[in-house]
């Protein structure tokens, strides 16, 4: 693997890293596709329904092919081509759109279609999560691996804040069909970018012996489970995720926040959604400028703890505009620990190994983002949306308590290099 000299970190998107940054500029589609998909999904539903219960099951929907899936995963990314699992993931998106796209001409299909589609389409990012997480360590060296982390979210939060605005406004102008055909577009141009990546830094596969025994499916799995969680602060790390934000989260309310709190429509509703990535930029920025790399777990609990605090705020808002800002502090937050989650897992974990350990931190992701949205579907039905927020944000601070005292090392660790991977370290 080629030795990085000092002045390498200026030069990550040329030369030899100019895979990343067509990785970039792939990403950059995909992930527009993927937020003005879930604008316009959201927005229909609700729509269609006015049931708080029916936004609970576009989350229920997505999350139940991701569980189902987590073994064959990480199973096939460690050991295919992680680009082409990525790329045939992305490109199964587009036609999920495209059925989106028809279902939506037609309308006879109803809702009972929509949730159909956004099964499958659970399934593909079952794939995809963990693909693309693994894949990033192989573009650049390690060396690099932390500033290609905070590049690479800066530029997808870039993404998070037009797309959301651009699907709501599509939207209001050319309905559901148009904003679909748009999405399946994307997805298609995003797919076709990443198959012209170059992969430089991949780990040579493990040969078997002709004749030894191999492990089954089961056992390698096992393998990565005991990985996990052998090391506290790998646990730590993607449980500290799953139960904020599935306790905590408030995104799968905002669609009834536009429509009976802020009295506002789907642009309002566009506006909500990127707001969040704004403060998620401008936190990516900061961080490019002025990284830090001492008391990084004491600053992802605090980005956690400031994460709920602004979810209260929201949940109590009756303006657009102090919303708007609620949520860019909260976006903020969340960037700040997405970037020390991701550069602490990346180090943390043996190449061979990323696969099945990014299955099982994507399973938790999709737990607190699709399974929370059921959980604040079924929280706003019950309680209705402003209560199900304001538990919510409450849900977020007690968990950064309980972590601080089931994970103290977690909360101790300094540095991102103190959490390299070693045979023999926990």
């Amino acid at each position: 693997m080629p030795a990085t000299t000092p002045s390498a970190p200026p030069r990550l998107l040329r030369d030899q890293h100019s895979g990343f940054l067509i990785f970039l500029i792939a990403r950059v589609f995909a992930v527009g596709a993927t937020q003005i998909q879930a604008v316009v999904v959201a927005w229909q539903v609700y729509d269609l329904t006015r049931n708080p219960m029916a936004l609970a099951f576009v989350g229920l929907a997505q999350f139940i092919p991701m569980l189902l899936l987590l073994l064959p995963a990480g199973e096939l990314i460690d050991r295919l081509p992680r680009k082409k699992v990525l790329a045939t993931s992305w490109a199964l998106g587009s036609v999920c759109s495209a059925l989106l796209l028809w279902l939506s001409g037609h309308g006879n299909a109803g809702v009972a279609g929509i949730y159909a589609v956004l099964v499958l389409y659970g399934a593909t990012r079952a794939f995809s999560g963990p693909a693309l997480q693994s894949l990033l360590p192989q573009l650049v060296p390690m060396a690099l691996l932390p500033k290609a982390i905070a590049t690479n979210s800066v530029v997808m939060r870039c993404s998070a804040i037009v797309a959301p605005m651009l699907g709501g406004f599509l939207y209001a102008a050319g309905g559901a069909v148009w904003t679909y055909g748009v999405c399946m577009l994307a997805f298609a141009v995003g797919t076709a970018l990443l198959l012209r990546v170059k992969v430089l830094y991949a780990a040579p596969k493990i040969v078997t012996e002709p004749g030894a025994p191999r492990d089954s499916i089961w056992q390698r799995f096992g393998a990565g489970i005991r990985f996990i969680f052998g090391r506290p602060m790998v646990l730590g790390t993607i449980s500290l995720d799953l139960f904020a934000v599935l306790l905590g989260g408030v995104v799968a309310l905002l669609p009834i926040y536009a429509h009976e709190v802020l009295h506002t429509g789907p642009e309002g509703l566009g506006l909500l959604r990127s707001a969040m990535a704004i403060g998620e930029v401008c936190a990516g920025l900061y961080l490019s400028s002025r990284p830090f790399g001492t008391q990084v777990g004491r600053r992802m609990m605090l980005a956690v703890a400031v994460f709920g605090i602004a979810n209260l705020v929201f949940s109590l808002s009756h303006w657009l505009w102090l919303s708007c800002l609620a949520l860019a502090i909260a976006g903020a937050a969340d960037m700040v620990s997405v970037y020390v989650r991701g550069s602490l897992l990346q180090f943390a974990t043996p190449d061979n190994m990323r696969g099945r350990v990014n299955a099982v931190n994507m399973l938790f992701i999709g737990s607190s983002n699709e399974l929370g949205e059921f959980r604040a579907g079924t929280s706003a039905a019950l309680l209705g949306a402003v209560p199900a927020a304001v538990a919510g944000g409450l849900c977020s601070l007690l968990v950064v308590g309980l972590w601080t005292r089931l994970f103290p090392s977690l909360w101790r660790v300094n540095r991102f290099e103190d959490a390299q991977y070693t045979s023999a370290g926990k």
